[in-house]
């Protein structure tokens, strides 16, 4: 299991402290200090479109009008905290944000 986002994102630690206490070990990967390589990034932009953008974060507010109409793969690639998160890999399947649904898939009970 790979789980991609940001070390100082609280849906980030929580998904991870929730998961170890389950069992599982994800590899975390810090889109800030690790990045995402371009053919990943292009995977995760196709399988989430628009929904990967997070409008709701600072990175958004502080982007001109113009960069907000760029495609979500090229502002991904300039902002990659601008990505929802977490992004979770697990056995072929992609999931998106740490919810109830979420949880649920990938946490045997």
């Amino acid at each position: 299991m790979r789980l991609i986002g940001l070390a100082t994102c609280d849906k980030c630690r929580s998904a991870m402290r929730e998961l170890r206490e389950n069992g599982v070990e994800p590899v975390f990967v810090d889109v800030r200090q690790d990045g995402v390589d371009a053919a990943k990034l292009a995977l995760m932009v196709s399988e989430f479109g628009d929904a990967l953008i997070n409008r709701r974060s600072t990175t958004w507010r502080n982007l001109s009008e113009v960069e907000r109409q760029l495609p979500p793969l090229d502002l991904l690639a300039r902002n990659p905290t601008l990505m929802k998160r977490p992004v979770i890999e697990h056995r072929g399947r992609k999931f998106l944000g740490w919810d109830d649904a979420v949880r649920d898939a990938l946490i045997a009970h």
